[in-house]
């Protein structure tokens, strides 16, 4: 794992269960909107390497309570699953942090709360999958830490576009999450929102 360092504009990225064998039931509707917001999901992973702002990957252990982050990412990439290609494209990086959560919120028995400080984070990105379920979730434990959202419309999926709207909705009125898509706010304007 990466050693901590001060997130520029105190902002991470979350990618939440991109790893992601997308073979359960209702998610077959999931793979193309998934396949989408995988491609907005990159292009903001290479714009905070390129920042040197720091990607999380939070991921659900898929009912693997004694695996890790390779052996997840193999479990999807070495399988003829629907989400292997996106996982694979997806694949955490060596100095990337991978977080393993046992429920749908990123925080809920992790130690994201114990890295995010470490990394003198107050801004966060949430991307991934679902947008009604784990992003909603971790979303709305991030507002209730005082975390700033972006959680661009464009980086998000679920199963039913209606539910990513409604979860969209949600995070906007409730959390006061910006969720303007990729292509009208960048990373380094989340980051300048710092300043």
């Amino acid at each position: 794992m990466a050693e901590a360092v001060e997130a520029p504009g105190e902002t991470a990225l979350l990618i939440i269960d991109m790893i992601n064998a997308l073979d359960f039931e209702d998610a077959a509707p999931m793979q193309e909107p998934a396949e989408a917001a995988g491609e907005a999901i990159l292009t903001l992973r290479a714009a905070a390497d390129a920042a040197g702002v720091p990607v999380i990957y939070v991921n659900d252990n898929g009912g693997e309570w004694h695996s890790e982050r390779s052996r997840l990412v193999e479990k999807v990439t070495d399988s003829d699953a629907p989400g292997r290609e996106l996982t694979r494209r997806l694949a955490p990086r060596r100095d990337d942090y991978f977080i393993i959560k046992p429920q749908f919120s990123g925080f809920y028995s992790t130690n994201l709360p114990v890295l995010l400080p470490k990394l003198g984070v107050s801004r966060l990105i949430l991307t991934g999958v679902a947008a009604d379920i784990c992003v909603l979730f971790t979303a709305a434990d991030a507002h209730m830490r005082t975390y700033k959202l972006w959680v661009p419309e464009d980086a998000v999926a679920s199963s039913d576009p209606l539910r990513t709207k409604w979860a969209l909705e949600i995070m906007r009125n409730s959390m006061e999450a910006n969720i303007a898509p990729t292509t009208e706010c960048s990373l380094a304007d989340w980051i300048a929102g710092a300043e």
